[in-house]
């Protein structure tokens, strides 16, 4: 059976490949045999500039056509070497022997054998992960997340003199601006974008145990340390870990992972309150001809994007938890655990993904029902109170919170001729009383 988004198992690449499909480059088995093979061609190109004596007859010239391997690769080079796995039982294996096919290619036979020279699997699975997750990073997260980023910021700036209704615990509390309730969540996930940027994209790469044995025993007088490292950071572009054990030790990784969930649990508060807000009629939303809004009932309109980002996110964060307590836990030098839970990285950024375009679209279908603020601000003139009681400790009125927690902590209406009445009894000069009567829950908003 060809695999459609209809037989897939996993809907995102199912129902939602089209949303997720930039993500195979990354994360797919394709794109992990690809960037084994980068890791490789590299390597050897860095141990020929390295001045490794046997490597010295190479032509530079052909370090561009080495290039070409990973940079032409293509679905049948990764066919090839999922059939040679068949036999190696290794894959990491395969990928050496693919390179080598190459060689002989390219008639450079004789330098074959320092394809994967005194490296093990986790030297090339410890950088091509980082490398793969990296670039996704760089190339897919982030754009999406600062389209909503910068879709909060337009909707913070074009409903910055809304004055909302604040509620605490549910109920009626101090007034505020709905701008600033958006910019909230700005201020949220930019601040754990800032925590974020400080997490390397760390690998691996030292050996069967991490301490260079191999390459050490037939080149002693070289500095491979210094070598890992400018190969690590110079030509991938990621954090050298040193020393470690066969693998790394993931300690970034789980950074990572648990940053990318806290900003998805701030997603999901800011979906939460959308859905509120949508729920109390103080957004419509954009209706799109043909589309249906529940099954049985035909007026509704449904919130179903913010459910849905909801939804994803957290089915994301179960599994970034999972990824963050799990890899940097391994038997003494290693166990096998984290080669098949490394295979998952791209499912909970998938789901994420999914989710932000979904809180994006659903972003963009708010309407402001602007006459609704009004009616819930004029029908809570109690949240005043907090203003006339602040004025009158001011004035050294004695007891005013007693005083204003009488009149409105009662089962009555409190409007604004009942707020202006009481004002009429206290004792107070006229300027007082004027300006006592000038705060309006639509006024009362702070800074």
């Amino acid at each position: 059976m060809q695999l459609t988004e209809l037989n897939a198992v996993s809907p995102i690449d199912g129902r939602y490949r089209g949303k997720t499909k930039s993500l195979s480059a990354y994360f797919s088995e394709e794109a992990l045999i690809k960037y084994r093979v980068l890791v490789e061609v590299e390597y050897f190109i860095a141990m020929c500039e390295y001045n490794v004596p046997q490597l010295q007859g190479v032509d530079k010239n052909l370090f561009g056509k080495l290039r070409g391997i990973y940079e032409n690769f293509s679905t049948e080079d990764a066919l090839w070497i999922k059939e040679t796995e068949k036999t190696t039982n290794h894959d990491v294996k395969a990928v050496e022997y693919f390179i080598k096919k190459k060689f002989d290619e390219f008639g450079l036979e004789a330098f074959k054998e320092f394809i994967h020279f005194g490296l093990t699997s986790q030297d090339i699975n410890n950088t091509a992960i980082p490398l793969s997750a990296k670039e996704a990073f760089e190339n897919v997260y982030l754009p999406s997340l600062i389209a909503i980023v910068q879709k909060l910021k337009e909707l913070a700036t074009e409903w910055k003199d809304i004055p909302l209704l604040a509620r605490t615990h549910g109920q009626p509390a101090s007034p505020t601006r709905l701008g600033k309730e958006i910019l909230v969540f700005v201020e949220r996930i930019e601040e754990q974008m800032r925590l974020l940027f400080n997490v390397p994209f760390a690998a691996k790469f030292g050996g069967a145990t991490g301490n260079y044995n191999a390459h050490k025993v037939a080149y002693p007088n070289h500095d491979w340390k210094a070598f890992g490292s400018q190969f690590v950071e110079e030509t991938l572009g990621l954090r050298h870990s040193f020393p470690t054990t066969q693998i790394e030790h993931y300690d970034h990784f789980a950074a990572y992972f648990d940053a990318l969930k806290r900003i998805n649990t701030i997603v999901i508060d800011l979906d939460r309150d959308i859905w509120t807000y949508v729920s109390m009629d103080y957004f419509k939303q954009k209706i799109k001809a043909g589309e249906i809004g529940s099954s049985a009932m035909p007026h509704k309109v449904n919130p179903i994007d913010f459910e849905n980002s909801e939804g994803n996110l957290g089915i994301a964060n179960a599994i970034f938890e999972h990824l963050s307590a799990k890899l940097p836990l391994s038997r003494l030098q290693r166990d096998l655990t984290d080669s098949t839970v490394l295979r998952n990285i791209g499912v909970p950024i998938g789901h994420t993904l999914i989710a932000f375009e979904a809180t994006l679209k659903g972003l963009n279908k708010l309407l402001l029902n602007e006459p609704k603020f009004a009616e819930d601000l004029e029908k809570n003139w109690a949240v005043v109170a907090e203003a006339i009681q602040t004025i009158l400790r001011r004035e050294g009125y004695p007891n005013p919170y007693e005083a204003l927690k009488d009149l409105t902590r009662t089962n009555t209406v409190i409007n604004k001729d009942s707020i202006h009445a009481f004002i009429e009894t206290l004792n107070v000069s006229d300027d007082i009383k004027t300006e006592l009567k000038a705060i309006t829950p639509s006024n009362y908003l702070g800074i």
